[in-house]
Formats: C-alpha cells, structure tokens, sequence
C-alpha cells in the first residue's frame, strides 16, 4: 500500500503544478488580449513581443513537465525569431503560426488542467477508503489510486499534443534545415574544388612546367654534351616523380584509395599509424555492420582526419583516442578525443565548419565539446540507410 501511495502523491503533485500553470493561463488570456488590441490600435505595441516572447516561455515549461511525465522529449515548436525592428517583430509575432498554438494551448490548459485536479480531489477520500479496505481485508492490489498516475499522464498527453509543432510546421521546418544543409554542401563543394584548384596548380602543375622544361634542355644538350643531357635527364625523373606523388596526394584529397582496399577502420588505421601523437582507434560494431555508403565513409575518414590534424597543430597534448561505433548498424559514430589543453573553437579556422557542412549534407551532426583546460571531444553522428 505504501508505494501505490507514493507513487498517487507524485502524480498528484504533477496534477498540482498543472493546476497552478491553469491559474496562470487563465490571467494570461484577459492580458494576451490586451496587448493584441493595443497593438492594433498601435497603442504599446511594444508589448506585443515581448507577451509573445512570455507565452513561449510559459509553453517551454509546460512542455519540459510533460517529456519528463512522459518519458519522452517533447519537441518544440519552430519558432520564428523575434528581431529586427519593432514592426518586423510585431510583424512576425503575429504571422507565426507557433504562437497562436500556443494560445490555443493557454485555453485548452485552462480547462483540463482544473478539471483534472477537481476529479483527483474527489479521488482521494473514496481512494483512500475502498483502497483500505480492499488492501486491508482482500490483500489484493489497490484498486483507485493507481489512477491518479492516469490522470497525471492523460494531462501530460494533452500537453504534450498541443504543444508539438503541426505536420506543416514539421515540414517547414525540415524544408528550411535540408535548405541550410544544401547550401553548406555547396559551399564547402565548391570550397574543395578550390583547395585542389589551389593544389594543382602549385604542386603538381608547377612541377610540370619545370619538367616540360628540363626535358627540352636536355634535348637541345644531349647533342653537344651528354653527361650534361644525362644530368638533365636524371633531374627530369626526379621532377616526374615529385609530381607523381603530388597527384596522387591530390587523389588522396578527393577519395583516398585505402578506402576502397582496406574499409574505414585501416584506412583509420593508416592515419593514426602515420600520426606525430599517440592514436588508439577502437571500432565496436564495425566488423558485425554491413558495409557503410562510399559518401558516409569518405566523410568519417575526413572527420578523423581533420580531428587529428588539429590535435597535432594546436591541442599541445600527447595522444588522441578514436572510437568508430557501429553497435547500431543504422548510425555510424564517430569520438575523437584529445588530452591537450582544449579551447577549440570553431570559428577560428575553416577546418570544424568544413567538417560540420560536409557532415551536415549528409543528414548528420556535429558536436564539439572543448573547454579550456581540456579535453577536446568532436560527437560525429552519420545515417547509414541510405
């Protein structure tokens, strides 16, 4: 009988709180309305905002109680920030379609969360009573508390229901992150093909031009003096391999071959063995998992890369710990992991934000943790369904 108590008391508690957030709904409809009419009659419409920005609060918390009922995050509206000018901001407050949601909440919570409160009122006494009795003479379990965890969840439900963004509202705002993602693909596309421009054009290229021209030496020398067209000639192969291995340091760029000979987990391998700082590299999952997309592979490996590249050049630390996760076979992770001095921070090099982009067009995410002191942690999460 004691826990079945306990646990009534909890939801009845939550029943409270929901009950107190109706009181304040309730002054929060005559007051909404005063600012809608002052802001039509331009009359404060300052204050229009600012009760607007007051609702989402108010709808945040409310949504925070009924994930944590729940069990589940309840996910928030997109909502439309509120800036620029005052008439842009009076402007989107009112054209956002989260904010009358939210209004309709305000007087959906008015209602239920009252009368879900007075019917847990009425509960107590006859719950008590035909639950002591029932417990104390059958021994059996109770029979009506168990029901103030019903109410406190039907009031979590209806919350949680109203305050979750439309299907249209989803969609919009799905259409807007593939629209960001999209544009970041193209900018860090383009961004590479400058890089191997760039390249080409100092490496490989140059290199060309000097062997175009030692050849042609040694071909006018070769005549008059052998050993020196020999010497040339000897130059010359030294110019064909030098730009040899800039080509295929540019391949190496675009898609390293020992992706394709050897998977993610040697390729990785590859690097940590050919890195300045000690790298364990761990692959939970990975053998067991089929195969990932040639994109998603090519990604994580630029992932790690770069991670190390940066641990070398500014994290003053010794060693680097990189985990490949496949445990879930749908979602490919990725946790590089320094012990340098940390404070990394992503505006200061084109480096994370080409990373971020180049995870980010392939629906993934991103997530950097690096206090100062350290360590530093990048989070790399890749679909692998395609």
């Amino acid at each position: 009988m004691k826990e079945p108590l306990l646990e009534a008391w909890r939801a009845f508690r939550h029943l409270l709180v929901g009950f107190a957030i109706s009181l304040v709904c309730y002054v929060t409809i005559p007051l909404f309305i005063l600012c809608t009419v002052m802001a039509l009659t331009l009359i404060g419409a300052g204050s229009w905002p600012e009760a607007v920005l007051a609702l989402r609060r108010l709808a945040g918390f409310a949504r925070v109680r009924a994930g944590e009922r729940l069990g589940a995050e309840v996910v928030p509206k997109h909502y439309l920030p509120l800036s620029g000018s005052l008439t842009e901001r009076v402007r989107t407050a009112s054209s956002d379609p989260g904010t009358w949601r939210d209004m309709l909440w305000v007087v959906t919570q008015v209602l239920y969360g009252i009368v879900l409160l007075c019917v847990a009122l009425l509960l107590w006494p006859i719950g008590l009573l035909v639950d002591g009795v029932w417990c104390g003479l059958l021994r059996q379990r109770p029979l009506l508390l168990p029901l103030f965890g019903s109410l406190a969840d039907l009031e979590a439900y209806w919350t949680a229901a109203l305050l979750r963004p439309s299907p249209s509202a989803r969609l919009a705002e799905r259409v807007e992150q593939l629209s960001m993602t999209r544009a970041g693909a193209v900018a860090a596309h383009s961004a590479e093909l400058r890089r191997i421009e760039r390249d080409l054009h100092d490496g490989a290229q140059a290199r060309l031009v000097a062997l175009t021209m030692r050849l042609g030496l040694a071909r006018r020398a070769y005549v008059n003096d052998p050993e020196a067209g020999r010497a040339l000639l000897d130059d010359a192969q030294q110019q064909a391999e030098e730009a040899l291995a800039e080509l295929r340091h540019v391949v190496r760029g675009i898609h390293p071959p020992v992706l394709t000979d050897r998977g993610l987990t040697g390729a990785v391998r590859a690097l940590a063995a050919s890195h300045p700082l000690r790298v364990t590299v761990e692959d939970p999952g990975v053998g067991a998992a089929p195969r990932a997309t040639a994109a998603v592979e090519a990604a994580a490996y630029f992932v790690v890369a770069e991670a190390l590249t940066n641990a070398a050049k500014h994290s003053g630390g010794t060693s680097v710990a990189v985990v490949l996760d496949r445990t879930v076979p749908s979602v490919l992770r990725i946790r590089a992991e320094d012990d340098g001095k940390g404070g990394a921070e992503e505006n200061r090099g084109s480096g994370l934000l080409g990373m971020r982009r180049r995870v980010a067009a392939l629906d993934g995410t991103v997530a950097l943790s690096s206090p100062v002191g350290g360590p530093t942690v990048i989070e790399v999460e890749l679909p692998c369904e395609w």
